[in-house]
């Protein structure tokens, strides 16, 4: 004896669209994160995941290895539908969480640029920030040369990583955030072969 009448659904059950229940079934998706190395910050990651649907599966914390901007990266492992996975990417962004990597959607180009200027005086952790508030663009390197003090200019090499096709769109980002402290910007040679 069936716990529910034809025609009805089951709780978790969908109706079959198309023959097949594949926009409503959950599948394994993942996001690479980068948080502040802060009591809680991990936790409040979590929620949006949690708050739109997402059934958490495992939780990879490199607690040891930090990115170039002194934060923690976090790798989350969850299972959600698409339409979930979508709203759980957007929340955590709304969050004001970074999202460095989201199921596929991976930073595929690479630039390497260089800025010159009083680096340390315009707070260079506030220009890398800036940079990463570009959701095209994510910094995935930095070597700073910077003289005794802060009277002299300093340079800093940035490995920049842009999404398939937004390279633009990150030197662009880029180009505000050195035009706004009055940095000087080497960008790349294009269209030059060696």
């Amino acid at each position: 004896m069936s716990d529910h009448r034809d025609g009805e659904l089951a709780e978790g059950d969908a109706p079959e669209a198309d023959g097949g229940h594949a926009a409503t079934t959950p599948s394994t998706h993942t996001v690479r994160l980068e948080l502040s190395d802060e009591p809680g910050q991990l936790l409040a990651a979590l929620y949006p995941i949690a708050d739109n649907g997402g059934n958490l599966l495992s939780i990879y914390h490199e607690r040891g290895n930090k990115t170039p901007r002194g934060r923690i990266p976090v790798e989350v492992d969850f299972e959600a539908t698409q339409e979930r996975f979508d709203g759980i990417v957007d929340a955590l962004r709304s969050e004001g969480v970074n999202v460095m990597q989201a199921g596929t959607e991976r930073y595929a180009e690479e630039v390497t640029l260089l800025l010159f200027g009083h680096l340390i005086d315009t707070d260079l952790s506030d220009t890398l920030s800036q940079i990463e508030a570009c959701e095209s663009a994510s910094v995935a390197d930095v070597s700073l040369a910077a003289p005794q003090g802060t009277e002299e200019s300093s340079s800093a090499r940035l490995r920049v990583e842009a999404r398939a096709g937004e390279t633009e769109t990150a030197l662009a980002a880029v180009r505000d955030v050195a035009e706004g402290k009055e940095l000087r910007l080497v960008e790349p040679l294009a269209g030059v072969e060696a």
